[in-house]
């Protein structure tokens, strides 16, 4: 089976049969049943592998995420993210900037 194929068990896709499952879940337990199952799931990963593994898959996430992205990309999240505790004309794009770091 390949990434965009679907496997079918009965009259709903293997993926759909989950999605709905879910929906089913949500509506009966609320949003909370599943922010206490990951809580106690990286609780239990923490308690066997460590904290450090937490830190390196972040790491591994950001590396790849600074690759498949670039910085730049990044510095326009933080300067976007910045505009709900700062003015917008402190913003380099207002000024007619090209971006980069923020200046002030």
């Amino acid at each position: 089976m390949t990434d965009g194929e679907e496997h079918k068990v009965g009259e709903l896709s293997i993926r759909e049969a989950g999605r709905r499952g879910g929906e089913v879940t949500k509506a009966r337990y609320g949003v909370e049943h599943y922010r206490k199952a990951g809580k106690k799931g990286g609780s239990r990963v923490a308690e066997e592998r460590g904290r450090e593994f937490f830190r390196d898959i972040g790491r591994k996430g950001g590396t790849a995420n600074v690759l498949k992205h670039g910085h730049a990309y990044f510095a326009r999240m933080g300067r976007k993210g910045g505009r709900t505790t700062r003015p917008i004309a402190d913003e380099p794009e207002q000024r007619g900037g090209q971006g980069g770091e923020p200046t002030g």
